[in-house]
């Protein structure tokens, strides 16, 4: 699986102010609808990006509670919030959070739960505390829509099987509303946030994707740094010359505890 250490938590806090990341965030923000005076539970709050985001929606009156196992993240997360006095960073994960039984109203996680290895656990503990009729909103990747193309496609589906291994579960979103509903929730929908470049953008996903996977390769012994960086460098030249192509879809899927 993917570290996220001190190296990775720098490259993401660069990456995660971008159009396409900044865009998915919003996504998941949108349908959590959240509101003056709600406490929200920001579960796998990274660098706290969103959490400061949810922190200014819901007000002095309200408290947002940012969860996080990473020491690099929780730490990047407390000076990007150190101003706001209605933001809690916990140390937790997402089958253990640090929360009273239906002590929060709402709680979403954005590309948390494809790295979970128990998701049926994590969703029994967003549940737990949640108070009835408390909102779940999770924003996830569907790792089998990503269409990239490259003139070496066998060098192509090197990169990308390797990059399948950094994650848990790399068809998620497909499996989401039935884990929901077993884990006693009523399922409002999913929406799909559909990422796609001709050109390769420095804000976006793409550019972001290709330094992770060129780095998470090598790092694992799946590629050959020369290899690794000829694939990278190719999609470069191909985005100079006008033919760039890349499409991955995230889905946000919303949910709610029902009432007894």
């Amino acid at each position: 699986m993917l570290e996220f250490d001190a190296d990775t938590t720098r490259l993401l806090e660069q990456c995660y102010v971008g159009a396409d990341v900044t865009r998915r965030r919003r996504a998941s923000f949108d349908r959590l609808r959240p509101g003056p005076g709600e406490r929200i539970v920001d579960i796998g709050c990274g660098n706290g990006l969103l959490t400061l985001e949810l922190a200014r929606a819901v007000g002095e009156g309200g408290e947002v509670i940012g969860v996080d196992p990473s020491p690099d993240m929780r730490a990047a997360a407390e000076d990007r919030c150190r101003e706001s006095r209605n933001v809690r960073i916990l140390h937790g994960t997402a089958d253990a959070v640090p929360l009273a039984d239906e002590t929060a109203d709402k709680a979403l996680s954005v590309q948390v739960f494809e790295y979970l290895s128990d998701v049926p656990a994590a969703l029994t503990e967003a549940l737990r505390i949640l108070r009835p009729g408390g909102r779940l909103v999770l924003g996830d990747i569907h790792f089998g829509s990503l269409v990239w193309h490259s003139d070496d496609p066998g060098r192509m589906n090197r990169m990308c099987d390797s990059w399948d291994r950094h994650a848990v579960h790399l068809d998620l979103p497909a499996h989401l509303p039935g884990l929901l509903r077993e884990a006693g929730f009523a399922v409002d929908g999913t929406d799909p946030v559909t990422i796609c470049d001709s050109e390769m953008r420095p804000d976006g996903l793409a550019s972001m994707m290709l330094r992770l996977m060129e780095r998470y390769a090598v790092a694992n012994g799946h590629m050959e740094a020369p290899e690794a960086a000829a694939w990278a460098e190719e999609q470069h030249a191909l985005s100079q010359s006008g033919r760039f192509f890349f499409s991955i879809s995230h889905y946000v899927t919303i949910a709610h505890k029902p009432h007894r």
